[in-house]
């Protein structure tokens, strides 16, 4: 019976070390971009890249505005840029009128079908 014994001892150890390893569970974030170009050969014509992100952009931050450097200057907002993996803050800033009627429209983040895109600020 001594046989049989030392037979089923390494077949006992042997089954042991076989453990199933359950799989890592593995978290993929995905960012899709679509780039939409309009693009018209009309003399005069605008030419636009939009840059769509499906994923929503963090709400906007409150800013301390600072004194303003001189009578002919506005206050941008600060927004939030798109680097093509994340968002990142681009803080607000003073900038000087080109002249004394322009006024300052404040970029901003619009919802379209597909996500969102970034429509510039300027001056009008």
């Amino acid at each position: 019976m001594k046989p049989n014994i030392c037979a089923a001892i390494p077949v006992a150890l042997l089954l042991a070390s076989c453990v199933v390893e359950q799989p890592v569970p593995v978290t993929t974030t995905t960012t899709t971009e679509v780039h939409r170009e309009v693009v018209t050969t009309a003399p005069g014509a605008v030419v636009r890249r939009d840059v769509v992100v499906t994923r929503p952009p963090p709400a906007v931050r409150v800013e301390r505005q600072t004194v303003a450097p001189g009578p002919n200057y506005v206050w941008t907002q600060g927004y939030w840029r798109w680097t093509g993996s994340d968002y990142v803050w681009v803080a607000g800033s003073w900038m000087a009128r080109p002249r004394v009627s322009a006024v300052y429209v404040q970029g901003h983040w619009i919802r379209e079908s597909g996500g969102w895109v970034y429509v510039p600020g300027g001056w009008r």
